[in-house]
């Protein structure tokens, strides 16, 4: 099995496969409806549609990153606002993000194992996940998805009573 395939396999298994941490995911997300998603339990906190947002937009930025390109947040934003809670639209948002779930693995797959192990093109910058290699970035939007699925199954655990 080669880094890359290891990686599609994680890629795969946080987002709807069988992963060792419990439900992937478009699991979790599963019956969630607009208005569960658009609820803010958490005073300051940040709905179930917003992390989707927030997860989308970094899967599409990690990807446009694997082409060579300098880092910059998201194109919507870090947290871009998910306008009315109508069902369409949010799921357009689940669509959008399948799309960018399935546009970041084509972009690994057609990644050269060799670069896995190269520097990205950016100074090392925490809060923008830079200045590393390609290998911890790709690591790191699978935590990344991870870190908020668990905050989306906490979300609609609360929303759900």
């Amino acid at each position: 099995m080669t880094e890359i395939s290891r990686i599609l396999d994680e890629l795969a298994r946080e987002h709807s496969g069988d992963p060792w941490h419990g439900s992937p995911l478009l699991h979790i997300l599963e019956g969630v409806t607009a208005a569960q998603a658009a609820a803010k339990p958490i005073a300051n906190g940040h709905s179930i549609w917003e992390l989707v947002l927030h997860v989308t937009g970094w899967k599409n930025e990690v990807r446009r990153r694997l082409s060579g390109a300098p880092a910059t947040m998201p194109e919507g934003g870090d947290w871009p606002d998910p306008g009315p809670p109508t069902e369409a639209r949010w799921r357009d948002a689940r669509v959008r993000l399948q799309k960018a779930h399935a546009d970041l693995a084509a972009a690994v797959r057609e990644l050269p194992e060799p670069q896995l192990w190269q520097p990205t093109n950016d100074p090392r910058n925490r809060e923008l996940g830079t200045g590393v290699s390609y290998y911890i970035l790709l690591h790191g939007v699978v935590q990344h998805d991870v870190y908020h699925a668990g905050q989306i199954a906490l979300l609609k655990k609360a929303a759900s009573r």
